[in-house]
């Protein structure tokens, strides 16, 4: 019998840790060399791990929610011999995991009894989580004894199934599977939790109720850990307040011009017309060409700070997604007409929403664009996308009273504010860089014979 142990592989970017989502696989089950095995969280992305070694799972280390470092196992592969009764561990704890149920001590053995998902450890082993180990005799009974008696413990093999249990306080040995000899499903939990809410409860039999928070004297229903993308936005917000001087500067622009040829060309031809953003962002790498200063970054050396400067400009854009904010960037941006980054927009936010962005997309910005408009902001004060020194918001268009030519009239008008870091750049620079964006939406088609 030969066995491989998969350690979670180092994911890029200095990333040293990821937050196991799910489980892809199951404990003997046969996969395949590249096979997805798990899906786990980063602070830059939702990724799936492969297998490079088929055979049988026999171990998964892990559950979902939990954090898992770098180095450490992931996953236990070995042949079809690995399941046999010769190894009486993974079978024990295979047995234990569809059982529900944890395994006392010995009194001869000094290991904890604690069960986990996915460590079958035994008293031996030099690991913190462990459990009891047993005999082959012993193992061989507890076999027996769960095959004749399927209705003393609930099964239940699903990680998730278990994880979604607790989190709806729902006791899974009350519940009868309805899957396949008796194996408690998603489904049966979610009935039974929807049971559980349409049944009152009195105030004493509510663990909430008993949860309250010390400050307000208010109940508290639920506690989400900061993990992955949400505590990286956390960490990278308090960095960029701590160590930037940040300035702002806004100007409202007059952008009718800017909506009409949109129109003009999106009647020209429906499917190839470039986008309102596609068009600011145009403008805004053209801007950064002609103030390159915008679109460096301070970097930290032996010999003090240095502002370095890029051949060219990587077009960050924040897009709000199930997992939290996240800034992926477009590569060379500078490169692109309107409808090209029309393009590369749609495919880039898309790719954001669904998780799989690279932690190289999410980190290789040199400026950010921020579009908050679409949630019907007329304006605000970004906070900077450390290590850059400027972000660029643009808010929602909306009709204005405007004066033209000495009269009042009626125009389209958004909101554009700079955030920008004092260390590298006066209000002068930023200012001229803002004007320049402004009067290119103000006025597209002259700015667009020049580009």
């Amino acid at each position: 019998m030969s066995t491989q142990i998969f350690n979670l592989p180092d994911l890029g970017e200095g990333l040293t840790e990821a937050d196991l989502v799910n489980w892809l696989v199951e404990e003997g089950e046969t996969i395949a060399v590249d096979q997805p095995i798990a899906e786990v969280e980063t602070a830059k992305a939702l990724v799936e791990v492969p297998s490079p070694y088929a055979g049988t799972v026999i171990t998964l280390h892990g559950k979902p929610g939990e954090t898992l470092f770098v180095g450490n196992p992931l996953i236990t592969v070995g042949d079809e011999s690995a399941q046999s009764a010769d190894q009486p561990g993974a079978l024990e704890y295979r047995e234990e995991e569809q059982a529900g149920i944890a395994v006392p001590d010995d009194e001869d053995n000094e290991s904890s009894g604690s069960v986990l998902i996915g460590y079958g450890t035994t008293g031996g082993a030099a690991t913190g989580r462990t459990r009891a180990r047993k005999h082959p005799s012993t193992a061989s009974n507890t076999q027996t004894s769960q095959s004749t008696d399927k209705g003393g413990a609930p099964r239940v093999i699903s990680p998730i199934v278990r994880q979604l249990a607790k989190r709806n306080n729902i006791d899974v040995a009350q519940l009868t599977g309805s899957g396949q000899d008796g194996i408690i499903t998603r489904a049966d939990v979610l009935a039974a939790t929807e049971a559980q809410t349409d049944t009152p409860q009195t105030e004493t039999s509510t663990p909430a109720a008993q949860d309250q928070d010390a400050r307000s004297g208010l109940t508290i229903v639920d506690r989400v850990p900061m993990t992955g993308v949400r505590k990286m936005v956390a960490e990278q917000m308090v960095r960029s307040r701590t160590n930037i001087p940040e300035a702002t500067a806004w100007l409202d622009v007059d952008v009718t011009e800017l909506i009409e040829l949109r129109a003009r060309l999106k009647a020209d031809d429906p499917e190839t017309a470039p986008s309102l953003l596609a068009l600011i962002a145009r403008f805004t790498t053209a801007a950064l060409r002609r103030y390159p200063v915008m679109n460096s970054r301070i970097v930290e050396t032996d010999d003090g700070e240095e502002i370095v400067y890029f051949d060219g400009i990587n077009l960050g854009l924040a897009a709000q997604t199930p997992r939290g904010l996240v800034v992926p960037a477009i590569e060379h941006a500078q490169r692109l007409s309107a409808r090209e980054l029309t393009t590369e927009i749609g495919e880039l936010v898309a790719k954001a929403r669904d998780g799989q962005c690279t932690p190289a997309e999410l980190t290789r910005g040199t400026f950010t664009l921020n579009n908050y408009g679409v949630f019907g902001t007329d304006g605000a004060a970004a906070i900077i996308n450390t290590p850059e020194v400027a972000i660029l918001g643009v808010g929602r268009i909306m009709d204005r009273p405007w004066v033209v030519d000495g009269e009042i009239m009626a125009r389209k008008v958004t909101e554009l504010t700079l955030s920008f870091d004092h260390r590298v750049t006066d209000g002068g620079t930023a200012s001229a860089f803002l004007t320049s964006v402004a009067d290119a939406m103000h006025h597209p088609a002259s700015a667009l014979a020049d580009l």
